[in-house]
This record gives structure tokens, sequence and C-alpha cells, in this order.
């Protein structure tokens, strides 16, 4: 395994300039923000662009693995997290145009992982957007496999804010789509696993990564804690809205000894990415780097 980082809280510093901070204070591995570099995306954690993906030649995706690679630093996989299963056709349309760059960029870099989002829409039932989901992604499934690309969804189910809810930006959350995914497209896709995505589920981590873990091609390391007293303020029914709280690896209700040992019973021996979504280590670099820092003491004694 290697422990790495999303760089994406790095929005204004350059992809070598986060490499050489990274290399520095114990890590190998990065995921690549690959957001327009055009920006527009207001949503936090969001909109990050370290890779220009438009037109990128093969000399130039040679050049960024190198000079990474030279710092000691591995690309795990490019990221970019929009929703293109959003009710507006033009939306859809954009943001998918984008996906399919950060593939063809991925392929002539020789990036093997691709980490995005299945979407949804909230207005719609979930059999709903899985119809939607199938008729979207089976081009760009088919784009992925001639790129030499593995596309990956993560298990978040963007219920994070009221433009968010009640339905989430995500229909990818749970074992009975999870399911269905790999019934549809097999080993063509493949999962972004977070666990924290479960804490506030109540789905078992256990049973989950015995099942899925086969299937899970890239690992996110973020945790989350069920906040008691918004849960007693809120209950069940606001899906988490008041009470699912981002925390740093080792800050919350992960139990970070049996989610390493699930994924060694599984196989799994890829990269191990902390993604910084916590509020209480960010407004500046230095509270964002202090974060990582922490989460990779947290993780690091799991980690040979």
């Amino acid at each position: 395994m290697k422990l790495g980082l999303l760089t994406a809280p790095f929005e204004h510093s350059q992809l070598t300039e986060v490499a050489a901070w990274a290399s520095a204070n114990g890590f190998s591995a990065m995921e690549v923000a690959c957001w327009p570099s055009s920006g527009g995306e207001q949503r936090r954690y969001a909109g990050t662009s370290h890779i220009n993906v438009d037109n990128l030649s093969a000399d130039q995706g040679n050049e960024i693995v190198g000079q990474l690679a030279d710092q000691g630093i591995e690309i795990s996989g490019l990221g970019y997290y929009p929703n293109p299963l959003h009710a507006d056709a033009e939306h859809r349309a954009e943001v998918i145009g984008h996906l399919k760059k950060v593939i063809t960029a991925a392929g002539v870099m020789g990036i093997k992982v691709v980490n995005t989002f299945v979407g949804g829409d909230r207005t719609l039932h979930l059999d709903a957007n899985w119809e939607r989901a199938t008729e979207i992604f089976d081009p760009i499934v088919k784009h992925a496999q001639n790129s030499g690309v593995r596309l990956c969804f993560e298990n978040c189910p963007m219920i994070f804010s009221y433009d968010e809810w009640p339905g989430g930006h995500n229909i990818a959350y749970s074992p009975r789509i999870w399911r269905r995914i790999f019934e549809k497209w097999g080993d063509a896709v493949g999962m972004n696993f977070d666990p924290s995505h479960l804490i506030w589920q109540f789905i078992d981590q256990t049973r989950f990564i015995k099942e899925f873990g086969p299937h899970m091609a890239h690992v996110h390391a973020k945790d989350v804690m069920v906040d008691q007293d918004g849960l007693y303020e809120n209950g069940v029914m606001s899906t988490g809205m008041g009470w699912q709280i981002p925390r740093l690896c080792g800050l919350g209700d992960v139990d970070w000894s049996d989610f390493f040992s699930g994924l060694y019973r599984v196989g799994y021996d890829g990269s191990i990415i902390i993604e910084h979504e916590d509020r209480l280590f960010e407004g500046t670099d230095e509270k964002v780097k202090r974060g990582f820092l922490l989460a990779r003491d947290v993780l690091s004694p799991f980690i040979k």
C-alpha cells in the first residue's frame, strides 16, 4: 500500500509544489483533482484544476508523471466529481464532456483510474435515476475501456447541503445499487471506496468490504462523526443533514483497524488517499497541511 492525498484542498498551489510537500512529509501517492481549468464550480472541495486536460498531449502527460515520479510521488488516479445525472440536460452534457476529457487524459498519461460519481437527480426516485444512469454511462464506460482506464465511482450519497436534499446527488451509495453497477458493467468499472459514507447510513463496514472489496480499485481515507445531539434534534428522516460531520482520520467514528483488516483480507494493496473535508482544519494552507499530517500519523502504522 501507499499513503497519499487528494490534491483538491490545495487549489492555489501548483501540482509540483503539492507533490514536493507531500513527498517531504511521508506521502508517496496523490489523486490529482482535474476540474475544468476555466473554473465555475462553487461546491466546497471542488473546482481545483491541477492538470488542464484540454487537448493534453502525450509529451505533456509524460512530463507531469515524470516530474511527480522524480519527487517520489505516484499518481493513484485523476479525480473529477460532478453530477452526470443532473436534472438539467445542458449541465449534464457539460460535465459529461469534461469527464470524457479527463478519461482521455488519463489514458494518454498511462494512469489506470479515473474517479467520479454516478450522480443523481434528487427529485427522482432511485429506479428512475438508475434507468438514466445506464443510458448515460454506457458510452462513457466504453470510452474508458478504449482509453485503457477503469472508471471508478465513489460511494458518497452527496447530501451535505439543502440543495442536495432529500435524494442526494449520487445514487451509488448502497449495496443495492452497487450490485446493479457491477452486474451491468462488471470489471470495466470499479469502486472508489470511502468508509465514512457507511457510518451515518448505518451500513456495516466489515460486511461491505467483504462483499465489494474485490471491486475496490481506489480507496479514500476520510472519517465522519455522528453528532448525537444533531441526530436527536433532526432524526434519521433528515438523511444526515445536521448530524453527519466530516472529520479527518482518527477524529470520527470509522474503525480504522477493521478498515485495514478488511482491505488486507480481500487483497487490496493499492493507494490509500486521504480526503480532507474537515472544517476544523481549513481556512489556511497551514491548517490544511496540519490536518493531512494528523491523518497521516493515524493511518501510517497500518500501511506496509
